[in-house]
């Protein structure tokens, strides 16, 4: 593991890994999920499942025991590795969610699921502390943080506490304001710089499980977006399994001219580019075409 103290130290890493980047050397890649150790050497889909009235696809869909049953049913069937809950809209200028809301769309649907498929890895999208320590309480098992931290100062020392594995995220600024904080003069070795800073705090805390999510659409224009995918085997250099979700987002449906509900095709096309550049999970609305991409990606791999 690399930590970079500088910009010089990160563009010598940088420079220097371009060279390795085609090498056959694998890092073995496992998190443990309820004491399950699941292998991340082999790419892994997470489905979402987004129990919000108002996220930009599918806000407001799931919103019954039916709905959510027959969604999370048809994701696992699908070969989704896991199920990652979302009751707080991280979509740019989103509605203020308080905590206690948060928790009452949250909780009973973690309970729900578990009731009905008790082998569910959960996974909780929140960026408050305090949700996170009751989700895992009531049987999540890994936390989903749009702000790696910078949200809530208490939350990399909760999910020490918790034994949980940590997706950090990165964005700038909040919801509401990461829109105009996208001004960036080296955007891949400022990333780089800020993932290997979290990292630290993560390892000096306890964390053993981390998984880095470079946050398209996070404070970054849509130019940036296709700069971030274009580079992203270089987040290799971080020893980490990197997630990658771009399900039906804005690079995708602004750049076709179209809307999210027909941005499917589009979504299959960067995930599969993520994928070859060493993406280990590939969080998606659409988990059948997710497995598809893995299988034939594999296979190309094997050959």
């Amino acid at each position: 593991m690399f930590y970079f103290t500088n910009n010089s130290l990160c563009e010598f890493f940088v420079k220097s890994f371009i060279f390795t980047t085609n090498s056959k050397t694998q890092i073995v890649m496992t998190i443990n999920c309820h004491g399950q150790l699941i292998d991340l050497t082999i790419p892994k889909v997470m489905g979402i499942l987004n129990i919000t009235p108002n996220s930009f696809y599918d806000g407001g869909t799931y919103f019954d025991e039916k709905s959510i049953l027959k969604q999370v049913k048809k994701m696992l069937e699908e070969g989704a590795t896991f199920i990652d809950i979302g009751a707080y809209s991280s979509k740019p200028k989103a509605d203020f969610v308080s905590e206690e809301e948060e928790l009452l769309r949250l909780i009973p649907v973690i309970t729900l699921v578990l009731k009905h498929f008790p082998e569910t890895l959960i996974s909780v999208d929140t960026f408050r502390s305090h949700v996170a320590k009751v989700a895992v309480e009531n049987g999540a098992c890994m936390i989903n943080d749009i702000s790696a931290g910078n949200l809530d100062p208490k939350m990399m020392e909760t999910v020490a506490n918790l034994h949980v594995p940590y997706i950090m995220m990165h964005m700038k600024g909040t919801a509401e304001t990461m829109q105009s904080l996208v001004q960036y003069e080296n955007l891949i070795k400022e990333m780089l710089l800020f993932f290997s800073e979290k990292v630290a705090q993560a390892r000096s805390l306890g964390i053993h499980d981390l998984i880095i999510d470079p946050g398209f659409g996070f404070a970054k224009t849509l130019g940036q977006n296709f700069e971030l995918l274009n580079n992203l085997e270089l987040f290799q250099i971080l020893e980490l399994p990197v997630l990658v979700g771009v399900s039906r987002k804005s690079m995708i449906y602004k750049t076709l001219n179209t809307l999210s509900e027909f941005a499917g095709n589009g979504t299959t096309v960067l995930n599969t580019i993520a994928l070859l550049k060493g993406t280990k999970i590939l969080r998606v609305h659409d988990v059948k075409e997710a497995v598809e991409c893995l299988q034939l990606t594999n296979k190309l791999r094997d050959s």
